[in-house]
């Protein structure tokens, strides 16, 4: 499944029912679309990003996940935002590879955001060193 609206809207719908200011959604490759908000705590430390509870979730299912969005009403005018994935989400999402596609800010598209592959938004990826070649690393090597 490629990210579009009805992922964001997912995300948004979320974001609301939790009454957070940020939630994350994901589209597994069934089609199916998990949801999650970060776990904040008093302890920062042991806060966990919005996109954790989904990837975590989708994990424990062994299904992949093709793309993920994640989406904030944080400022004073409480306009929802699409963001791209901390560095920390984008390990995470690594594990499937550089196709996952991330939503990320766009000031030029009409919505405001627009579409980038794990790759396009990290082309010189760290984890590439070890494996053979210039490409990504299998979910195997993830788990070693």
């Amino acid at each position: 499944m490629k990210l579009d609206q009805r992922l964001v809207d997912a995300a948004v719908e979320q974001m609301r029912r939790r009454d957070r200011t940020e939630a994350a959604a994901v589209y597994l490759e069934d089609g199916r679309i998990l949801t999650s908000v970060a776990l904040d705590n008093l302890n920062a430390a042991a806060s966990l990003c919005a996109e954790t509870g989904a990837i975590c979730q989708a994990y424990t299912l062994g299904v992949a996940i093709t793309a993920s969005v994640f989406v904030s009403s944080w400022g004073n005018d409480g306009a929802i935002t699409v963001l791209a994935p901390c560095g920390i989400c984008q390990e995470r999402l690594a594990l499937w590879g550089p196709h996952v596609q991330v939503g990320v800010e766009d000031p030029t598209a009409p919505n405001g955001w627009s579409v980038r592959t794990l790759a396009e938004l990290n082309p010189h990826y760290w984890a590439k060193h070890f494996v053979e070649g210039d490409t990504w690393p299998p979910p195997e090597a993830h788990a070693d």
